[in-house]
């Protein structure tokens, strides 16, 4: 195989995580060998649908989700799964963006491919500290949210690019720090060691997402910050949720008019 399309496919396929895992390293290593490239005469990306994932963790409505204090190894356990969860997820997400969108430059694919392969690594750091605390990936129920949001935006390489990475994943910017502030005040320096490694490379990933919108629109002559409010209007009712970690969204490709928009939408 070297179509990277149908490669990437393959990765999302897999449901057990160290598979997804090893066949993600894999497909990175060989794409930054030459030995795959986007196949322009391959079969044209299938219609979107669940991703390869094991029958466990149970599948739960987000507001279902339980809430649990960190002052337990089950709380931080809790904690630690979730976001490993949402790198799973993630994987997934990153691998879907190199499947589904076609007729991007070469950099495109090396950009998302990238992320999947970070991605990989932060859900095997997390799914190691799961086991330290006494658990496995699957042991507490998690939401769908960032998936359905790829069902979404299926149709759509402008959307995607504005709302799963520079919405969904820049979330991620703006609630880590206060996740390891509140890991200091119970002592648990192995997790923050690794969200604060997970924040640093999440940056790059939101601005890849920020790099890869704005090239849409000017592919599409559409004006990016009006575009990318009319999404939200669309796509999530305008919606968004505060408070922002300015420095992060500015290092991740935000101006400071977008940051303004932003904060006038969460008021």
């Amino acid at each position: 195989m070297n179509d990277l399309h149908q490669a990437a496919r393959r990765c999302i396929g897999a449901s057990d995580p160290e598979e997804k895992l090893r066949l993600t390293h894999e497909t990175w290593l060989a794409l930054q060998a030459g030995e795959l490239r986007p196949d322009p005469s391959g079969p044209p990306a299938e219609a979107i649908g669940a991703p390869g994932r094991p029958l466990r963790p149970r599948l739960v409505e987000a507001r279902h989700v339980p809430q649990r204090g960190l002052g337990t190894p089950e709380g931080r356990a809790a904690l630690v799964h979730a976001i490993a969860h949402i790198e799973f997820n993630a994987i997934n997400l990153a691998w879907d963006a190199v499947y589904r969108f076609r007729g991007f430059p070469a950099d495109y694919y090396r950009d998302w491919a990238s992320c999947a392969d970070d991605e990989a690594r932060h859900f095997a750091m997390l799914a190691a500290r799961l086991a330290e605390l006494g658990h496995a990936y699957g042991d507490f129920d998690a939401h769908n949210g960032l998936w359905e949001m790829a069902e979404k935006t299926a149709h759509s390489d402008l959307a995607r690019m504005a709302l799963v990475p520079r919405v969904l994943e820049a979330r991620g910017l703006d609630v880590t720090p206060g996740m390891i502030q509140r890991l200091r005040g119970v002592g648990d320096e192995r997790t923050i060691g690794i969200l604060e490694l997970i924040l640093s490379e999440e940056v790059a990933h939101v601005a890849a997402g920020t790099r890869w919108f704005r090239w849409c629109c000017e592919r599409d002559g559409l004006e990016p910050r009006a575009t990318f409010v009319q999404l939200l209007r669309d796509y999530m009712g305008g919606n968004v949720r505060g408070p922002f970690n300015h420095p992060a969204r500015l290092a991740a490709g935000f101006d400071t008019e977008e940051m303004d928009q932003l904060v006038a939408l969460s008021l």
